[in-house]
């Protein structure tokens, strides 16, 4: 009979981010084809654990149609070389995709079904734009159940300043501003580098390249420069896109593993889950969601807020993290918060991000024996949140200096 167990990080990779469209590194390049890079980054990274015992693999993307269609989990599976023994499945949860792909196959090692999973997501939003190919159902708006705008992302982030007026959009700028200051300085220190897998990449002269590093990125940003951009969400707004996350093409992958199996092979995670949860909001403000997620999240572990030690909160735009920091009376720049900046600066390939965030958390982690529990948190499209709560394997119980 199957036991229950514990559900672990063992590790996570991911391709270097694209800037979408015609001009981006990745546009001559499948998304499907991302995803299999990032899978056979991950077990050649893992070599330790027999591809055949892989019980499943859960890939998501947001718009699956395409190169992006196909069962991805069970498609990319069959060309990284995976045995065909191995299944897959595609999931979709808008932004929150690869989160919720490490938390329905971590449900499933926790339950005791499954020894190994392969967790991630993909998004070429070059290829398949947001919202491209969707027909929203008319009900929606005949009978007045969600406002047309709420399938604007940017407006939904005006209204968290209509909402909250004590959130500046002079905040909001600093916000931006540090996130690219940030991820600069992770890079230039080499924090970010050993989690990303070059892409063979094919430019629009027909030469060959290899995408090492995020594209895009805008390390000289200034507020003064921030001041000056246009609102195209809304006529004198305050949201601009420089503080909102760009149109962006990448994978992610990460490898989950039950109690059992870390013993079995002698692995060392890098991080244990504590809870999960995901909540729903109106879609109107729909950046507000990871805000009544983390709350069911810690009453589900049983902790506080203050027990949080490390966040990595996704970036969709800086007043959506704003709203999350001021809710829990921490202060905008708290160094405990993406500390190696976030989506702003390296993009946010929707369905991807999550394990984006999980990525930096575990890196984080090993850095910070003297924290115990991290956060990695992000809001989704049609209002909702998600949250997922880690422990640190490594941590020693001694304050830091």
């Amino acid at each position: 009979m199957a036991e229950i167990s514990d559900v672990y990080f063992v590790d996570g990779v991911r391709t270097p981010f694209g800037r979408a469209g015609e001009k981006g590194m990745y546009w001559n390049t499948r998304a499907d084809d991302l995803a299999v890079k990032a899978t056979i980054g991950l077990m050649e990274r893992n070599d330790a654990v027999p591809a055949d015992r892989i019980d499943d693999v859960a890939i998501a993307a947001t718009s699956q149609t395409g190169d992006q269609g196909l069962t991805l989990g069970r498609s990319v599976a069959i060309l990284a070389g995976l045995p065909n023994t191995v299944p897959g499945l595609a999931v979709d949860r808008m932004c929150a995709g690869a989160m919720t792909s490490v938390t329905t196959m971590g449900a499933s090692i926790g339950f005791g079904m499954y020894d190994f999973a392969i967790a991630g997501g993909v998004e070429h939003m070059g290829h398949h734009p947001i919202g491209s190919n969707a027909d929203p159902n008319p009900r929606f708006v005949a009978e007045k159940m969600v406002d047309p705008a709420a399938l604007d992302m940017g407006v939904t982030a005006e209204r968290i300043f209509d909402r909250f007026p004590h959130l500046t959009k002079v905040r909001s700028d600093r916000f931006g501003m540090l996130s690219q200051h940030k991820v600069q300085a992770a890079y230039d220190a080499g924090k970010l580098q050993p989690d990303l897998v070059p892409v063979a990449i094919k430019g629009a002269d027909g030469a060959w390249g290899l995408a090492t590093e995020d594209e895009g990125r805008r390390p000289q940003t200034t507020m003064e420069d921030l001041a000056g951009l246009k609102t195209p969400f809304r006529p004198h707004g305050r949201v601009t896109a420089g503080t909102s996350s760009p149109l962006t093409d990448g994978a992610t992958m990460s490898l989950l593993a039950g109690s059992g199996a870390v013993k079995e092979f002698g692995l060392s995670p890098k991080m244990k889950m504590v809870s999960f949860a995901f909540a729903g909001v109106q879609p109107e403000i729909m950046g507000i969601g990871p805000i009544p997620s983390t709350e069911k999240a810690l009453k589900k572990a049983g902790l506080t807020i203050a027990d949080i030690g490390l966040f990595e909160l996704n970036e969709a735009f800086a007043i959506q993290v704003i709203s999350l920091l001021d809710h829990f009376g921490i202060a905008d720049d708290d160094p405990r918060v993406n500390q190696w900046g976030g989506a702003i600066a390296v993009g946010h390939p929707l369905a991807a991000t999550g394990v984006r965030l999980m990525i930096q958390l575990a890196a984080q982690f090993a850095e910070r024996p003297d924290v115990r529990y991290g956060l990695t948190a992000m809001c989704v499209g049609l209002g909702q949140g998600g949250s997922v709560i880690w422990e640190n394997p490594f941590y020693d119980g001694k304050k830091r200096k």
